[in-house]
């Protein structure tokens, strides 16, 4: 058996669209949506509306962790703009899913990062997509668990949830083989990325059931530029796939 699995696709529809191949299915821990891509400010919703120049503004008021101003600036630029900020984002979110469903092969096993919304998912995950969010799927007699979205942090990404809401999945995946999540599990060197020179949120209720159950491996993402691309915690290989939209590279698990 081998299983392709991707993280962070980040609008990259292209190598999407061979991220299965050679393998007997796809996980995709999430992230479909592009709002802004940090590398090339003239990329993703953000840009597309408001222009390169406040693309660049916004990145360097976040990466400063100057996350008020960062808002205040987002505030008067819809003001400006006039529009519906709400229909806006999810007429060109729309756009991005229509692009990125089509892509998934058959069969894909997805679960939502932090920046995707679920409610629009059902919309466009066609047969051959199974989306899982504190659920199990067994896959050539491996068990694996899924765990999507993000923590409540200073960005405020549409699909955060609050730290108990997130142990709740966790806890009702019990013991699997293989524990799939968007998130990291809350170990400095997984959370810390070294671009941007901060720590994502990581998620301790992960942290536990790894010591707890102790899965073969813990796949992820959200940290794109990780400290620690890889590290053994316990009995648990912790390996960060969330590259795939600057390298268009799956990370492959055979048993």
């Amino acid at each position: 058996m081998r299983v392709n699995v991707v993280s962070d696709v980040h609008g990259n529809a292209k190598d999407l669209a061979t991220a299965g191949d050679g393998a007997d299915a796809l996980i995709c821990l999430g992230d479909l949506v592009l709002f802004l891509d940090y590398a090339d400010h003239s990329r993703g919703i953000f840009p597309d509306l408001f222009g390169e120049r406040n693309a660049d503004l916004i990145v360097e008021l976040r990466t400063a962790r100057r996350f008020g101003e960062a808002r205040e600036l987002a505030r008067r630029l819809w003001a400006e703009l006039g529009a519906d900020r709400e229909s806006a984002i999810e007429a060109a979110v729309r756009a991005q899913y229509a692009e990125m469903f089509a892509a998934l092969p058959t069969p894909t096993y997805a679960t939502y990062g932090n920046v995707d919304i679920p409610a629009l998912w059902p919309e466009y995950a066609r047969p051959g997509t199974t989306v899982l969010d504190g659920e199990r799927a067994e896959i050539g007699g491996v068990v694996f668990g899924f765990v999507g979205g993000g923590l409540q942090s200073p960005m405020r990404t549409p699909y955060e949830i609050p730290d108990e809401e997130y142990a709740a999945k966790v806890e009702a995946l019990g013991e699997v083989d293989v524990l799939c999540s968007h998130i990291p599990p809350d170990v400095p060197e997984l959370t810390y990325d070294t671009v941007p020179r901060r720590f994502e949120r990581g998620s301790r209720a992960l942290l536990d059931a790894i010591h707890r159950t102790r899965p073969r491996y813990a796949l992820f993402g959200h940290v794109h530029q990780p400290l620690s691309p890889r590290m053994r915690v316990g009995a648990t290989e912790c390996v960060n796939v969330g590259h795939f939209a600057a390298t268009g590279k799956p990370w492959t698990l055979t048993w």
